[in-house]
């Protein structure tokens, strides 16, 4: 597949992902997919987008960046959500999420076969409450206290 063709794919991926439905799942995600970031095969990563969806009923993914090269796509990503459903035990908080992330999708015959991602998860739960700097973090971060 082009370049191009690899970089749709991910895009109409994305665009179908933040509908919430999962329909769409083996339309995209091919049966051996493996992610390398969360350890999980393909029935694990749908777990995972039915629990970030239950914990995040509003989470949405927006492409800022999107860079092919062979048979790999890289895509900068900025997530929204506002933390109204438990989500790995944490109850509803109600707050408002932003992050940045990267993701990194190989694909093969037009389906993504494996998948990396850097993301701040620390940055997420403390943007929830769930976590709170140190009294030395405060005083080195500052900014970030609020």
């Amino acid at each position: 597949m082009s370049l191009e063709e690899n970089k749709a794919i991910v895009r109409r991926m994305i665009e179908a992902y933040n509908k919430h439905n999962l329909d769409w799942f083996d339309e995209f995600i091919a049966p051996d997919y493996f992610d390398h970031t969360n350890k999980v095969d393909r029935e694990g990563l749908k777990q995972l987008f039915n629990m970030g969806f239950k914990g995040f009923p509003d989470w949405h993914e927006t492409i800022e960046d999107i860079i092919a090269e062979g048979d790999k796509v890289w895509v900068r990503l900025t997530y929204t959500g506002t933390h109204t459903g438990e989500f790995f035990g944490l109850a509803p908080t109600g707050k408002k999420v932003t992050m940045t992330a990267v993701a990194i999708y190989r694909i093969v015959n037009g389906k993504l076969v494996e998948g990396r991602f850097i993301n701040d998860g620390l940055d997420m739960l403390k943007q929830i409450g769930a976590i709170e700097y140190t009294e030395k973090g405060k005083k080195l971060f500052p900014e970030d206290v609020k």
